[in-house]
């Protein structure tokens, strides 16, 4: 049964309905909450957390965008207000350490996990730890627009429906979060260096 009728079907009540569409996306959900935050432990709160507003919205899904796109949308609003939240909690400045929770490195994530194997070389995981703690220092804006196009693979358009901006937007956003995380690898790739001449 397609994510249209289940929604109908959700939306007028049926209970069973609204269980399969949420069954049906919960990978999908709980994949953009981990990416957001990497942290297993928190993108589960978060996907929960994503799964009631994406309940309590439903009756104002009006079907003008894919389901996958709203339900998009919901996910990643309810992560980017939990990371500003967090941040104004924490008043840690970019360059605070992650804690334990933040252990998986983005870019694992993001790779293929069967390209991951134990013959992974000392510089690849230097390279993942420096990718990892560069798109933890971004804004939550900026990260979350990467993981729509990089690791999501949304086309412009969908990224605009899921940030509620225009194309062209995504566009300039897009190029200054690439080059913001850019510069800050670079940065951090200087600091490394620096330690291991001292």
């Amino acid at each position: 049964m397609s994510d249209a009728d289940l929604v109908k079907q959700a939306q007028a009540g049926d209970s069973d309905a609204l269980q399969r569409l949420l069954v049906q996306h919960e990978g999908r959900i709980f994949a953009v909450c981990l990416r957001m935050v990497g942290s297993r432990e928190r993108a589960s709160d978060l996907t929960q957390d994503a799964f009631v507003k994406i309940i309590q919205g439903l009756g104002t899904f009006d079907g003008r965008a894919s389901f996958t796109t709203w339900m998009t949308r919901v996910t990643m609003n309810n992560c980017l207000s939990h990371l500003r939240k967090e941040k104004l909690r924490r008043h840690a400045s970019l360059n605070a350490p992650a804690g334990p929770e933040g252990s998986d490195a983005i870019w694992q994530l993001m790779a293929d996990p069967r390209e991951l194997g134990s013959g992974v070389r000392v510089e690849d995981e230097e390279r993942m730890l420096l990718l990892d703690q560069a798109i933890r220092d971004l804004e939550p804006e900026q990260r979350a627009i990467l993981i729509l196009r990089d690791v999501r693979e949304l086309d412009y358009k969908q990224i605009a429906q899921v940030l509620e901006v225009a194309v062209g937007t995504v566009k300039s956003r897009l190029f200054r979060a690439r080059a913001t995380l850019r510069e800050r690898i670079e940065q951090l790739q200087g600091e490394n260096d620096d330690e291991n001449d001292r």
